[in-house]
């Protein structure tokens, strides 16, 4: 299933490194909002919103960039249909992420 050269608590721990990268960057943030207010956007979508909402002058291509680093931590997913391409989030690395804390809280209850 996995890569057999990295052991699985490495694995893990890179994820978590890439989910915090992610979100170190106030523009894919304010990327992931725009997703959490209104899912499964295209591109045009997303940077007409954060050009009217918050005056973000980036170009297309720096969002799309943005958007692959958030693929990659997990963070949003994506779906083509025909000429379009539909980003959604996925809070799932979050809770992952926040799991070993809030369950650690439940266990002492």
């Amino acid at each position: 299933m996995g890569d057999a050269a990295e052991p699985e608590p490495e694995r893990d721990a890179a994820r978590e490194g890439d989910v915090f990268k992610a979100l170190a960057e106030p523009t894919r943030r304010k990327i992931l909002d725009e997703l959490a207010e209104r899912d499964g956007q295209t591109l045009f979508e997303i940077c007409s919103r954060l050009t009217m909402k918050y005056q973000l002058g980036s170009s297309r291509q720096a969002i799309s960039q943005h958007l692959e680093v958030l693929i990659g931590a997990g963070l949003v997913t994506s779906h083509r249909e025909g000429r379009y391409k539909f980003h959604y989030i996925d809070t799932g690395p979050l809770e992952r992420l926040t799991d070993r804390w809030r369950n650690r809280e439940m266990k002492e209850n």
